[in-house]
Parts: structure tokens; C-alpha cells; sequence
């Protein structure tokens, strides 16, 4: 913003004008789109070198001061998806040789990018078990980041991240969380010392399932260096993309804060029915995290999880009865969307190792909307054959 606050903006407020430029008369309230690959240029006496793939595009610049206001670090980089930014990070963060300590409740293409795909870089991981401990029995002498998820995706687990920031930087270690399902309105990341926070942008921040993008947040050498591997890989997000993404973020406050109030009322509804065995969902009492989710977040999300008593059979039946939530994989915008994370974002895990995530048959990824709750309960009902 151009002007400092007297006080700290909240999450609204940055959503609105955060990354704000020109204030001069006549010029726009939203920003142009600057649709351009490249801008006149011939020698460094004329500046920077403009240049779209490079992420430094007018629009591209503008999202990712926005991006940074809202999480509360000193830089953000925007691009092409969520995992482009988990691998820019990553990539940026470790060489061959070095070693990587990972929470074992990941989505699941991260999953797949720390265990098959980094080895063939050099770089080795360590799966925690984060019911079990052992981060600091995991850590080597060539660790060099630690990689957890709030909440987890998606049995909505909520670790503590204090303690594991705490091992990690003692031993020089850096902490990389990805925090789409939470959003920067639910859970500042880098307020608790996590050094790069991670937004499918495609999610919540974007908000209405039309986009793909991603955003890294973190100190202003950290992007620098994710800048750096972003130029060399070519994720960059487009122009127009990136103004869609500004767009969407001006509504992040009051979308997130109705799709809290939504699933805290889906959840308590599941919990009444015989149909559901489990219902997962951080706001609520049952939930093995609730108090830890009270005190490290500002509300408790969109995402409501729930396993069928009739396994996958049931789960099938639920998702082709749907007719105001929609079946579809990815979340956080403004319709409802019901997945089954054993055909999307797990699809590449055994059904044994699913199942020790404590994701079986019959459990349903429910990401809730902005509609009315009491059409959303209705149709939830009539689709367990109530």
C-alpha cells in the first residue's frame, strides 16, 4: 500500500489493497492487464529487463506484493500452479546431496514429487509420521528443509508447527508449509516462523475454479532464489492469469469467512447421521485437534471430510445423487465440490498406504461453498437416500 498503516491492516484490507500502486489522479482503480510477453529494452541503462517468463510483468509483480502482504512476509512470487511453486521452492532450498524431512500426510502429487521425483536429483526424503514424532530422529547433517502441511490434505490434521520450527532452525534447517486449505485469513503461516508458505492459488486465493496458479511466500532472498529457479523452469504465470488471481483476491476475506460458517454447519449435520462413520472437521469437539485448531487458527476452513458407513459403494452412490454440490476434484472456490481422494489426489498411493493415512474407501473430500447451508444440508440428504 502506499502509505504505512498506523496500524497493522487486517486480512480484508490487504485483500482489497494490498500491492496497491498508483494513487494519482486518473489513473485505474484495478489494475490494467498487462498483456505483453516483452517491453522495450536495449541496454541496463534503461533498467530492469522486462520480460513475462522472468515474473516480472507489471501484473505478475503487482499479485505477488499482494500475495506477500496477506501472509505477512517480506516477498511472494506467483506462478503457474501450486506445484510449481512446491517445486520452485524445493529446488530453490537444496542441491544434490541434501536431504529433505517431510510430514508423510502430504498431498499426493507432493508426495510423489518428494519420493520419486527429487531422488532423481540427488535429493533424498524422510517420511514422518506426524501422530508419531521422530522429526528430530529423522534429521542428518544434510537436511536442509522440513515439509509439513496445515491442515493436512485431506484428513484436515493440524500439527503443531512451533516445536518443528523450533528443531529446525536450530540446526540451520528451513520449514516450507503448505497452507492452501487453511488461506492466509485462517492461518498466517509466517507468523508461527515457517520460512516459505505455499498457496495452490488455483484454490481459495483465486476462489472461483478458473484459474491455475500458485504463490511462494517467504524473506525476500528465499524468492529471490525461487525467482531465480522459476526463470530457468519456466512456470511463469500468465499476465491475465495473474489479474484474475488480483481479482479473486480482493473477495478472499468475506468468501473464506462464509466457508467457515458453511462447513461448521455441514459438519455438526453429518455428525447426526447414522450413514457417515466418521466426520472430520477441525471445528468441531471430535476432531483430535480441535483445541491446538483454536488456538493456531482464525477459522477452521471450507473442507469438511467424511467417511461412509457403506465404504466406497456408498461414496459412489453419494456422488452421482449430487445436484447443488458438484463432483469434481480440486476446492476452495465459490461453488461446493465433493471428491473421492482415493480417485484424485491420491489415486497414486495403495490402498493399503490410503488407508494408513487413514483415508479408506468410502471417505469423501467435501470442499463447501458459498451457497446457502440449508440448500447444501438438503442435498446432502437426499444423497445418502434420506
Amino acid at each position: 500500500m502506499s502509505k504505512s498503516p498506523t496500524r497493522p491492516h487486517g486480512p480484508a484490507t490487504l485483500g482489497v489493497h494490498g500491492g496497491a500502486g498508483d494513487r494519482t489522479p486518473g489513473s485505474p482503480v484495478v489494475p490494467h492487464i498487462t498483456q505483453s510477453a516483452t517491453f522495450h529494452w536495449a541496454t541496463p541503462e534503461d533498467g530492469e529487463l522486462l520480460y513475462s517468463r522472468y515474473g516480472n510483468n507489471p501484473n505478475q509483480v503487482q499479485v505477488g506484493l499482494k500475495a506477500a502482504a496477506l501472509e505477512g512476509t517480506e516477498a511472494a512470487i506467483a506462478l503457474g500452479s501450486g506445484m510449481g511453486a512446491t517445486s520452485m521452492a524445493l529446488l530453490a532450498l537444496t542441491s544434490s546431496g541434501d536431504h529433505i524431512v517431510a510430514s508423510s500426510r502430504l498431498y499426493g502429487a507432493t508426495q510423489t514429487l518428494l519420493a520419486q521425483e527429487l531422488p532423481r536429483r540427488g535429493v533424498e526424503t524422510t517420511f514422518v509420521d506426524p501422530d508419531e514424532g521422530g522429526w528430530a530422529a529423522a534429521m542428518r547433517p544434510q537436511t536442509k528443509v522440513v515439509f509439513i502441511e496445515i491442515p493436512t490434505n485431506p484428513t484436515l490434521r493440524i500439527l503443531d508447527p512451533r516445536p518443528i520450527v523450533a528443531l529446525a532452525h536450530g540446526r540451520g534447517v528451513k520449514v516450507v508449509c503448505d497452507a492452501t486449505f487453511a488461506s492466509p485469513v485462517n492461518f498466517r503461516a509466517a507468523s508461527v516462523g515457517i520460512d516459505v508458505v505455499i498457496q495452490s492459488a488455483t484454490k481459495y486465493l483465486g476462489g472461483h475454479s478458473d484459474i491455475i496458479a500458485g504463490i511462494a511466500s517467504g524473506s525476500a532472498e528465499i524468492v529471490a532464489e525461487i525467482t531465480r529457479m522459476s526463470r530457468l523452469y519456466g512456470p511463469a504465470l500468465d499476465p491475465h492469469t495473474a489479474w484474475l488471481l488480483d481479482r479473486g483476491m480482493r473477495t478472499l476475506d468475506v468468501r473464506v469467512r462464509r466457508h467457515n460458517e458453511n462447513a461448521m454447519a455441514v459438519a455438526m449435520w453429518f455428525e447426526s447421521r447414522s450413514e457417515v462413520a466418521t466426520v472430520i472437521y477441525p471445528g468441531l469437539a471430535s476432531h483430535p485437534d480441535h483445541e491446538l485448531a483454536s488456538e493456531l487458527m482464525d477459522g477452521f476452513g471450507g473442507m469438511v471430510s467424511v467417511v461412509l458407513a457403506g465404504g466406497g459403494e456408498a461414496a459412489d452412490r453419494f456422488m452421482r445423487r449430487l445436484s447443488v454440490g458438484m463432483a469434481a476434484p480440486s476446492l476452495g472456490g465459490v461453488e461446493t465440490l465433493v471428491s473421492q481422494p482415493r480417485f484424485t489426489s491420491h489415486a497414486s498411493l495403495s490402498r493399503e498406504v490410503r488407508e494408513a493415512q487413514g483415508i479408506p474407501d468410502g471417505f469423501l473430500r467435501l470442499s463447501i461453498g458459498i451457497e446457502n447451508a440449508e440448500d447444501l444440508i438438503a442435498d446432502f440428504e437426499q444423497a445418502l437416500g434420506g
